[in-house]
């Protein structure tokens, strides 16, 4: 069992952020998941194949930690595992967003062959918890496209639990993730990620 007022309010955060990032272009369609946690054992997750710019109380589910449906007979998204593992690992953890946005698709292209972007001297690298200066390096790896879900997830488990610093990932023509502990944290993850990935993809567009 879970809180209802618990799962209302969480999936209410989800709501409000699927209208943001559709109204960002970084949700298109119906690509892209959020969830929520809702306690120590259940997180709140968007219903798989739904529009994010027009998501309703019934376009977001209840799953336990190992991503099986909790009092619902709806389909979760096929990547439900990415988010668990990390609300698994990360106790702190209170929202994880998965977003396609051009950006995101177009760098993990770009890089192929490389299993990391470094993000280095920028002043926005203080948006994300404990940096607190622009000189060092945010790294964010990369992990390949796969429809094995379930390896994938434990790879980022193996990885992240070496790296509890980074706070984002990519997939290789895919997408972003990243977390946060409430949903405004989150938010402000993936609008800063934006903003530096577009600076990154404009600076070889230049050739510097």
């Amino acid at each position: 069992m879970f809180d209802v007022t618990r799962y209302a309010a969480a999936a209410q955060s989800i709501i409000e952020a699927g209208r943001f990032l559709y109204a960002r272009g970084w949700s298109p369609a119906t690509s892209s998941n959020y969830s929520a946690r809702v306690d120590a054992a259940h997180i709140a997750i968007t219903v798989s194949g739904k529009h994010k710019g027009e998501l309703g109380a019934g376009d977001v589910m209840v799953v336990d930690l190992s991503g099986e449906p909790v009092q619902s007979d709806c389909r979760s998204s096929a990547e439900t595992l990415l988010h668990t593992v990390l609300y698994d690992l990360f106790p702190h953890v209170d929202a994880v967003l998965h977003t396609h946005s051009v950006n995101a698709t177009v760098i993990s292209r770009v890089l192929a062959g490389q299993d990391r972007l470094v993000l280095q001297d920028y002043e926005l690298q203080k948006a994300f918890n404990g940096v607190t200066t622009h000189e060092g390096a945010l790294v964010i790896p990369i992990f390949e496209n796969t429809q094995d879900i379930a390896a994938l997830a434990e790879a980022t488990r193996a990885h992240f639990q070496d790296h509890p610093e980074q706070p984002a990932y990519l997939i290789r023509g895919h997408g972003l993730y990243t977390w946060g502990r409430s949903m405004a944290e989150c938010l402000r993850h993936v609008e800063a990620l934006e903003f530096l990935l577009n600076c990154e993809l404009e600076t070889m567009r230049l050739g510097s």
